[in-house]
């Protein structure tokens, strides 16, 4: 007796589609990805692409999306178990941030691809604050910077840690080496002096 296959929900049909894309990211990357591509990968109709992304850039931007809530999550959940102090928060959201680098190369790949594209830019810029802003909330304790100043210093520090991911995913770092550097600069961003 031939069973017939389960229809997925329009959610869990989302989630099988961008793990498909992930995949192809991965081995082709983000220039691989495309809708037609991704359809095919996932052995659906390319209407059922069209339906959840609409175009290139809605499929890269939900990708990135994606990525970026996990690599989120996975700082939060490394800073709850983080002792109170400067430098190990600082290193905590160092190393969660080149965890992330190397379980999910394909974020950096995904973001190089939305640049270019003053929409798609938007998106990634907006999700880049809110990464900043959470960077900023943990380490607020340990800073007399002005929350104006100590966003702009985790801003700052983000375009290294992206530099370094770089460095990382090339081979030319370790990850205790990226991990220390931008813990470094981390720690020296916060300043203990003067409020500024």
């Amino acid at each position: 007796m031939a069973t017939t296959p389960t229809r997925l929900s329009k959610a869990a049909r989302r989630e099988q589609l961008l793990d498909t894309a992930v995949a192809i990211v991965r081995t082709q990357g983000a220039d691989g990805l495309t809708l037609v591509t991704l359809a095919e990968a996932a052995g659906v109709s390319r209407p059922i692409v069209y339906d959840h992304f609409g175009t290139r850039p809605g499929l890269l931007l939900a990708l990135y999306r994606r990525l970026d809530e996990r690599h989120r999550a996975s700082v939060t959940r490394a800073l709850r178990d983080a002792a109170p102090v400067a430098e190990e928060v600082a290193r905590v959201i160092s190393a969660a941030y080149f965890a992330c680098a190397t379980d999910m190369p394909e974020l950096n790949a995904v973001s190089a691809a939305l640049k270019g594209n003053p929409d798609m830019e938007a998106g990634r810029q907006e999700m880049a604050d809110d990464y900043a802003d959470l960077m900023a909330a943990a380490l607020r304790p340990y800073t007399h910077l002005r929350v104006d100043a100590l966003r702009l210093c985790c801003t700052g520090v983000l375009g290294a840690a992206e530099a370094l991911a770089i460095e990382l995913n090339r081979g030319r770092a370790s990850v205790d080496d990226v991990v220390d550097t931008l813990t470094g600069l981390v720690v020296a961003g916060l300043g203990t002096g003067t409020v500024r």
